[in-house]
């Protein structure tokens, strides 16, 4: 099968209820002129027109396109956790994988220049929104006050400097995917918080610097229609708590 041949990179990319914000041209655009890409989708139980969307998406492809299809709406993590074991679990053969948002906040093509850093020790990067001269980083004003507070709990908790842990653009060497991914999440939202306590178990704080990148995207652009609900605010706590209270249990 085509799908069994070795790619450079795979992005996965969680789907609930977007058939409205699915960009078929850019994904069609991407890998026409991008080699040795696949990209997983992972329908995370939609119960609107997501499904064929994907469907049209995947007959333009020319077999870079796969979708893992969920009977049931079990969350983001869920969803990021099964496309990624998806890949493995149906022996695809690639060097990193990655997964993004599907509003495509960030593009797929800034997502493929950075799975490029993965490389030698590097075994994790991750973009992060940071507003320079020379960056494109558009935020609405609440989102991002709100974004700051919580990555400024999330990092002091983690005990790393870590400017933006919740960006949806992180990406993975082959080997070290397996381990971040083969557990379940306790959050359906802040488990990427769960992925840094497991790459600091996996490293140790002193040297996870080592292996990972922290690397400011060049555009982020913020959509509407959010998956995340604002009274999650108020559960992130709670969820935070139990991360925190699971991994210093386990250090």
């Amino acid at each position: 099968m085509n799908q069994m041949l070795s790619s450079d990179l795979i992005i996965v990319i969680p789907c609930y209820n977007e058939e409205k914000r699915l960009k078929n041209n850019t994904f069609k655009s991407f890998l026409e002129t991008t080699n040795n890409v696949k990209i997983i989708f992972s329908n995370d139980g939609s119960t609107d027109n997501t499904l064929q969307v994907l469907q049209d998406i995947k007959n333009q492809s020319n077999l870079q396109v796969i979708i893992h299809n969920m009977k049931k709406n079990g969350g983001k993590a869920q969803a990021v956790r099964e496309g990624v074991l998806f890949a493995y679990t149906n022996n695809l053969k690639f060097n990193k994988i990655a997964y993004l948002d599907a509003d495509l906040s960030t593009s797929l093509s800034e997502c493929h220049l950075l799975s490029n850093k993965i490389k030698e020790r590097v075994v994790f990067c991750f973009g992060s929104r940071i507003l320079k001269i020379d960056t494109h980083i558009e935020r609405k004003p609440f989102r991002f006050f709100i974004g700051r507070i919580i990555a400024t709990v999330i990092s002091k908790q983690l005990g790393l400097s870590v400017y933006d842990s919740q960006c949806g653009c992180k990406i993975f060497s082959n080997e070290i995917a397996l381990q971040l991914f083969k557990e379940e999440f306790i959050s359906k939202w802040l488990f990427d918080v769960e992925i840094f306590h497991r790459l600091i178990k996996i490293f140790g704080k002193n040297n996870i610097k080592n292996n990972t990148l922290e690397i400011p995207l060049k555009s982020w652009i913020d959509t509407d229609n959010s998956k995340v609900k604002i009274s999650y605010f108020f559960r992130l706590w709670y969820d935070l708590f139990l991360i925190r209270k699971k991994y210093l249990k386990t250090k």
